[in-house]
């Protein structure tokens, strides 16, 4: 069992209010609000903790830093080739490529990572003038 932190609970708030999949900066700025003393490295301490708990999920796009999500429930994202904006896709699971894989691979698929690249909305906008 882990040991109560009101930092923690502070972060874990912030992010059960978020749909942005903000960055562990963007928690810390905001974080900082309530803990003017918090450090960055504390934000990422509790980020990763959050995260080995499964009360979050850390999104690591290779575009970036990683972005994190408070839905932890199986879904895909998108991530905006222009910008960086990580969104959410809501879409019918896709998991029986697992064993599309599985018939390509002698060992055993647990599972996959996918991300979808595009721009998004807005990027199109500025794009279309």
């Amino acid at each position: 069992m882990t040991k109560y932190s009101r930092q923690r609970e502070c972060i874990r708030e912030f992010l059960s209010e978020r749909y942005d999949h903000p960055t562990a900066e963007t928690v810390y700025i905001n974080v900082k609000k309530d803990f003017p003393n918090i450090s960055l490295g504390t934000v990422y301490r509790n980020l990763s903790l959050l995260t080995e708990l499964g009360e979050i999920k850390k999104i690591s796009t290779g575009i970036g830093p990683d972005r994190f999500d408070w839905n932890t429930s199986p879904h895909y994202h998108v991530l905006c080739t222009e910008c960086g904006s990580v969104s959410d896709l809501k879409m019918e699971n896709i998991d029986h490529i697992n064993i599309l894989a599985g018939n390509e691979f002698e060992g055993k698929i647990d599972g996959h990572i996918t991300y979808f690249y595009g721009k998004c909305q807005k990027c199109l906008k500025k794009e279309n003038g």
